[in-house]
C-alpha cells in the first residue's frame, strides 16, 4: 500500500461521496474497508448526510475487489479470515439498511467485492463502454463471500446469477443494464456527473419518508404480503406526523417546489 489516504470523504449538499483512492485498480484493502465502515457509521446518525455516493479515483476501474496479497499476509493480525469476512458483511449490511439511499458508479473492472459493495447500494449506474463486471471467485476455487450470491440473485434472478457465478463470467455495461444489474447506463465521461445529479435529486427528497420507503422496499419487500402491508401502514403513519408531509402538501397546493428539512 502507498501512503495515500485509502478513502476520500466529501460531504456537500447532503451527499456524502466516498472515493476509493487506490488508482488505477482501486483495491478494497483492509484500510479502505476500515475507513468505509467508519464513514458509514458516522453517516447513519448525521442529519447532514442524506445520500451516499460510492465511486473511485480515476476513470479506469471502480475496483478489482479485495487485495488478495494483503489477505494472505495480514488476516491473522485482524483475527483471521472469518473476522475479515464478518467486517465486510457488516459494512455492506449497514449500507443497505441504514435508511439513506446509496449509489455506486460501475466502470472498468468491478470484480468480487468491487461488485458486491455496489450490490448493497440502492442505485447502480454503469458506463456504456469498458466495464467488466463479475463475481469470478470460482476461478479461485471459492465462491463470493460478501453477500454476492444472495444479492446478485435478488437483483437479476436465479438464471442470470448462476450464469455469472458458475462461469465466473464478466459482463459489460450493456448486459448489466439489460439484465437489471444497473439502473441506467451512461458514457464514461458523464458517469460520475450523472451519479452526482441523481444523488442531489435524492438528497432533496424528504429524508423521513425516504427512510420509510427504504424500510418498505428493502426491509420488507421480500416479506409475505400481509407483513409487507403492515410495515407500509406503520411507515405511512410515521410520515403523517412529520412537518415534511405538511410542507409537501402545502407546496403542492401552492404550486411551488417543497423544501424538506427532515422534521
Amino acid at each position: 500500500m502507498t501512503d495515500r489516504e485509502p478513502l476520500l470523504v466529501e460531504c456537500q449538499g447532503g451527499v456524502l461521496t466516498l472515493t476509493n483512492n487506490d488508482p488505477p485498480i482501486n483495491r478494497m484493502s483492509f484500510e479502505y474497508m476500515d475507513a468505509v465502515e467508519a464513514a458509514v457509521q458516522r453517516a447513519a446518525t448525521d442529519p447532514e448526510v442524506r445520500v451516499l455516493l460510492f465511486t473511485a479515483a480515476g476513470e479506469e476501474n471502480f475496483s478489482v475487489g479485495m487485495d488478495l496479497k494483503q489477505l494472505g499476509s495480514g488476516a491473522g493480525a485482524r483475527g483471521g479470515f472469518e473476522a475479515v469476512l464478518d467486517q465486510r458483511l457488516r459494512v455492506l449490511a449497514a449500507i443497505e439498511n441504514m435508511g439513506k439511499p446509496s449509489i455506486a458508479t460501475l466502470f472498468g473492472y468491478c470484480l468480487g467485492g468491487g461488485l458486491e459493495l455496489p450490490l448493497a447500494c440502492h442505485f447502480r449506474l454503469v458506463a456504456d463502454s469498458g466495464a467488466k463486471i463479475g463475481l469470478p471467485e470460482l476461478d479461485l476455487g471459492t465462491i463470493p463471500a460478501w453477500g454476492g450470491t444472495a444479492r446478485l440473485t435478488r437483483c437479476v434472478g436465479r438464471d442470470h446469477a448462476l450464469d455469472m457465478i458458475l462461469r465466473a463470467r464478466k459482463i459489460d455495461g450493456a448486459e448489466a443494464y439489460g439484465i437489471g444489474l444497473a439502473h441506467s447506463m451512461h458514457p464514461l465521461s458523464e458517469l460520475k456527473q450523472t451519479a452526482r445529479a441523481l444523488a442531489e435529486e435524492l438528497a432533496a427528497m424528504p429524508p423521513i419518508a425516504v427512510a420509510s420507503a427504504l424500510r418498505c422496499v428493502v426491509g420488507a419487500g421480500a416479506a409475505p404480503l400481509d407483513e409487507a402491508l403492515r410495515v407500509e401502514r406503520e411507515e405511512v403513519l410515521r410520515c403523517s406526523k412529520t412537518k415534511d408531509q405538511v410542507e409537501g402538501m402545502m407546496a403542492f397546493l401552492e404550486k411551488r417546489r417543497p423544501v424538506f428539512n427532515g422534521e
